[in-house]
């Protein structure tokens, strides 16, 4: 097996897709999980991940069995040694990742980076049980890795600044986009702003304004075409923010600013509506309406030009 200083903890989507970032720009990676099934799953998934943007013509077909060959799974931890830089990308439990990092400092010299996926836990939670804390920071990927180009360098209040400096100038090398932020909040910034969308959007179906389908048609066709281009404070700064101010003054006491649309999502969860995976939640989910997803998906990976 070749040298590989990169490593990736966790074979779910979102672990197969971020090593398939790395051997898509000529890493070796280790790819680890301890259960021998899962990681025979792996070239599958990275395949998968592949074909896709072959398909789109995003990544040229020469080249996916070299990309393959670079993905090295392991089912030991101590196989991880010589890594510089382990991406950790299981489930969202405080707990596993805290034991996870434990067993890790055993295996990584002391200067190798620690860098979780979480998609909301704080890091200074995270690194609180750490011998060293300095070398643990967020690198949160968005799902799927292939088609969404953002990244999430977040600090600890104890991550050294290199340690973040080398993980932004690696991410940027992947051909993603890295967003650096000078410290740590819940959420992050893509969440937080999607969840405050959410919100509103729930309330208005709840309210009765008008249905699930609308309030996702309004933001496909205002947001999905409109921000690929130009951002949120772009567009406030380019209508003008004297306008911007008029309209907030009146239409932000209108807005949704409590808790009371997660009704909506409790009364969907306890009537087992979880959404795609139980076939239902706000829509149906049939074989029709994953087909049409997926054909909106690829026709955007064919037309979609990486942001700068």
């Amino acid at each position: 097996m070749p040298n590989a200083t990169c490593a990736v903890v966790g074979t779910g989507l979102m672990g197969v897709g971020i090593a398939t970032a790395y051997a898509r720009h000529g890493h070796e990676v280790l790819v680890y999980d301890a259960d021998p099934e899962r990681l025979r799953e792996v070239p599958k998934a990275a395949k998968a991940v592949l074909d896709e943007m072959i398909r789109t013509g995003r990544f040229p077909a020469d080249q996916a069995d070299a990309t393959l060959a670079r993905l090295h799974p392991v089912s030991e931890l101590s196989r991880l040694a010589d890594c510089t830089l382990v991406h950790e990308a299981i489930p969202e439990r405080l707990d596993l990742k805290i034991a996870l990092y434990r067993q890790l400092e055993e295996v990584l010299q002391p200067d190798a980076v620690i860098a979780s996926n979480t998609s909301g836990l704080p890091p200074d939670d995270l690194s609180a049980e750490m011998s060293h804390p300095e070398r643990l920071l967020i690198a949160h990927f968005y799902n799927p890795p292939h088609f969404v180009p953002l990244v999430e360098v977040v600090p600890g209040s104890k991550t050294e600044r290199r340690h973040l400096t080398r993980v932004f100038d690696l991410i940027k090398g992947l051909d993603l986009e890295a967003v650096l932020l000078e410290r740590a909040c819940p959420g992050f910034v893509g969440n937080r702003l999607q969840f405050a969308l959410l919100r509103e959007a729930l309330h208005i179906v709840q309210a009765g304004i008008t249905s699930a389908d609308m309030v996702d048609l309004v933001i496909r066709s205002v947001f999905g075409r409109r921000f690929p281009m130009i951002g949120q404070l772009e567009v406030a700064d380019m209508g003008g923010l004297d306008t911007f101010m008029d309209i907030s003054r009146h239409l932000w006491p209108q807005l949704c600013k409590d808790e009371s649309p997660l009704e909506l999502l409790e009364e969907k969860v306890a009537g087992g509506h979880t959404g795609i995976r139980s076939g239902e939640g706000f829509y149906v989910w049939d074989d029709a309406r994953r087909a049409r997803v997926a054909e909106r998906r690829e026709h955007l990976m064919h037309t979609a030009l990486k942001p700068s």
